[in-house]
C-alpha cells in the first residue's frame, strides 16, 4: 500500500494569491483602456460640441423672442382681417353675379318669346303667300315666279301642294323651271344624317 500524500498548507494559499494579483492586473490594465477610449472620443466629440455649443448659443434674449412673436401674432391677426374683408367682397361679388345672371335668363326668356312670335308671325305670312299663290292661274304664277330669283321661287314650290307646284313649274320657262327643279332638289343635301 502506498503512503498517502500529504499536502502542504501553504500550496493553495499561494495559488489564491496568485489570482487576486492576475485579476488586479487585469483591471488596471482595462482601467487605462476605458480612459484611452474616452479620451479618444472626446476629442473627436470635441470639435462637435464646440459646433453644437454655437448652435445653441441664442442670439436674441428671451424678451426680443416674446416681441418677434407678438409681431407674428399681429402680422397673422391682419391677414386674417383683410382674407374676412376680401371673402365678404367675394360674396357680395357672388350675390351681384346671381342678380345679373336672373336678370340675364329673363331677358333671354324674353327674346325667345320674342323671336318665337316673330317667327311665328313670318311663318303665317310665308303660309298665306303661298296660299295665295297657290289659288292663282298657274300660268299666271308661272309668270311671276320667272320674275322671282330661283332660290326664293323654289323656297314657294317646296312648300306648296306637289299638284300646284307642278302646274306652276310647268308654266314656267325651261331653264330657270330646271334650276328650281336642281335647288328644290339639293336644299335638303346638307342636312346631317346622323
Amino acid at each position: 500500500m502506498s503512503k498517502p500524500v500529504k499536502r502542504r498548507a501553504g500550496r493553495g494559499a499561494l495559488f489564491i494569491l496568485a489570482m487576486f494579483l492576475g485579476a488586479s492586473g487585469a483591471l488596471r490594465l482595462g482601467d487605462g483602456i476605458g480612459i484611452a477610449f474616452a479620451l479618444s472620443k472626446s476629442h473627436a466629440t470635441s470639435n462637435d460640441a464646440a459646433q453644437s455649443s454655437a448652435a445653441l448659443d441664442c442670439p436674441k434674449p428671451p424678451a426680443a423672442l416674446a416681441e418677434a412673436l407678438t409681431e407674428r401674432e399681429q402680422r397673422l391677426s391682419a391677414r386674417e382681417t383683410a382674407l374676412a374683408d376680401r371673402l365678404a367682397a367675394l360674396s357680395l361679388a357672388d350675390q351681384a353675379i346671381e342678380i345679373r345672371l336672373a336678370k340675364l335668363a329673363a331677358a333671354e326668356a324674353s327674346l325667345n318669346e320674342t323671336l318665337a312670335r316673330s317667327d311665328g308671325a313670318a311663318e303665317a305670312d310665308l303660309s298665306r303667300l303661298t296660299e295665295v299663290y297657290q289659288a292663282m292661274k298657274p300660268k299666271d304664277a308661272g309668270a311671276l315666279f320667272a320674275a322671282m330669283a330661283p332660290e326664293f321661287a323654289a323656297g314657294f314650290l317646296g312648300r306648296m301642294r306637289p299638284e300646284s307646284a307642278a302646274a306652276i313649274l310647268s308654266a314656267m320657262p325651261a331653264e330657270l323651271a330646271y334650276t328650281v327643279s336642281v335647288l328644290l332638289a339639293g336644299r335638303n343635301a346638307n342636312v346631317p344624317k346622323n
